[in-house]
């Protein structure tokens, strides 16, 4: 493969500045996996019943995504991220009074304005970053910015294992008065930051196909087809869908499987905490580096493939509980999953010229996956075990694979 560069000098700047975006919604995410456990302890709720925390942010996705592309078509992006960064803010203020009442639905309803927010970033950053330089290189550079995403998985759990888990209530009786200081201090560092974003320039992209610093006399692409027709498109959406879905429901219910007293070994809260953010969201992280490194050599897609492989063939062995051998597998899957959404989106929005925008708000859409399949994965672990609940991501993951040795492929017909 040609090595083309990542960014451009004239693009380095906004590219630093999106890429920062991905952490923020990381770490926002990175949290939720350790409120699941939090939740049941303290409130006393089945794991299916749990699931409605990533089902609120989730579903959040899916009746946001559309309006947020629609705004940013007539409004640009830059307006698009600050709406987002405020929408972000609200959500984290709205779970403060949530936790005083200890209202599990007002929490509800904080996490899915919150998810709203995510929604508009996630629809206005991911195609953003794939335009700031070389057509070429535009798989690894969502993956590039996305490591930054994944460094904040490690950040979320960490301050959800320190300020959250474990802490069973204050003085007053209040069993959810440990998650008011952290969404407090995020709700504020966040509107900070659109203040921020208010004041700074970012340049427009133009979306009838060409890319800023590519020399190809094809990067103006003007598709005859509708995106439905796309086949590359559709396949990327349902891909996504799978993807999210699978990712959600395996972080969710890490700490459920490694303090399960059913398996040896077993751990704390705390300890299990700790474990998904640097263990687990630690090899997420490398993955995403190593990835965007990799792809310099071998095609995207062709190690979407490979990893895709590597999670049907661990997800068995942490299902049959083997002790640390199912724990490591369990670890590697982190590492195997984390270049899927960077890439699934980039190969699902390549070459969509004017169309891309629209195309970007489906795929976001997909990530309604995750709002559904926590649920089911946590109703499965209730009525068998844990272990046993994770055998269901298994056909979620054989589609990717289709969608990598064939469903990326794009058959386009030009003017």
């Amino acid at each position: 493969m040609k090595h083309e560069k990542l960014t451009s000098k004239e693009t380095l700047i906004p590219f630093i500045l999106i890429t920062a975006l991905f952490f923020l919604w990381g770490m926002a995410h990175g949290m939720l996996d350790v409120l699941n456990k939090h939740f049941q302890d303290v409130l006393q709720i089945s794991k299916s019943k749990s699931g409605l925390i990533q089902f609120s942010v989730y579903i959040a996705y899916f009746t946001m995504a559309i309006p947020a592309g629609r705004f940013m078509e007539r409004f640009g992006y830059k307006k698009g991220i600050v709406s987002g960064l405020i929408l972000f803010a609200g959500g984290a203020y709205i779970i403060v009074p949530a936790s005083l009442t200890q209202s599990f639905w007002l929490f509800l309803t904080g996490l899915f304005v919150l998810g709203c927010g995510l929604a508009t970033l996630e629809t206005a950053a991911n195609p953003y970053t794939t335009r700031l330089g070389p057509k070429e290189t535009a798989e690894r550079r969502i993956n590039f910015s996305q490591s930054f995403n994944g460094l904040a998985w490690i950040v979320g759990p960490i301050i959800g294992g320190l300020f959250i888990l474990g802490n069973n209530g204050d003085e007053t009786g209040n069993k959810l008065s440990s998650i008011i200081m952290p969404y407090a201090v995020i709700g504020t560092v966040v509107l900070i930051i659109a203040l921020f974003y208010i004041r700074t320039p970012l340049p427009e992209i133009n979306e009838e196909g060409a890319f800023i610093g590519s020399s190809n006399s094809d990067s103006k692409i003007v598709l005859q087809k509708s995106l439905i027709k796309q086949k590359h498109f559709v396949f990327a959406v349902i891909a996504q869908f799978c993807y999210v879905a699978a990712q959600t429901g395996i972080f969710s219910f890490f700490v459920n499987y490694v303090t399960d007293v059913k398996l040896q070994p077993h751990f704390d809260n705390k300890t299990a905490a700790m474990m998904l953010g640097i263990g687990g969201f630690g090899l997420f992280m490398i993955g995403r580096v190593s990835g965007s490194f990799i792809m310099q050599y071998i095609k995207p897609e062709k190690i979407l493939a490979i990893y895709a492989t590597f999670c049907l063939l661990l997800l068995p062995v942490v299902s049959i509980g083997l002790g640390w051998i199912s724990i490591i597998s369990l670890f590697m899957i982190f590492f195997f999953m984390s270049i899927m959404f960077p890439t699934i989106f980039a190969l699902g929005i390549k070459d969509l010229g004017e169309k891309t925008k629209k195309a970007s708000s489906f795929i976001v859409m997909a990530i309604v996956g995750g709002a559904i399949f926590p649920i089911f994965m946590g109703w499965i672990a209730d009525i068998t075990s844990m272990a046993i609940g994770f055998f269901v991501p298994i056909p979620l993951f054989s589609f990717i694979l289709y969608f990598a040795l064939k469903g990326h492929k794009i058959t386009v017909q030009y003017q």
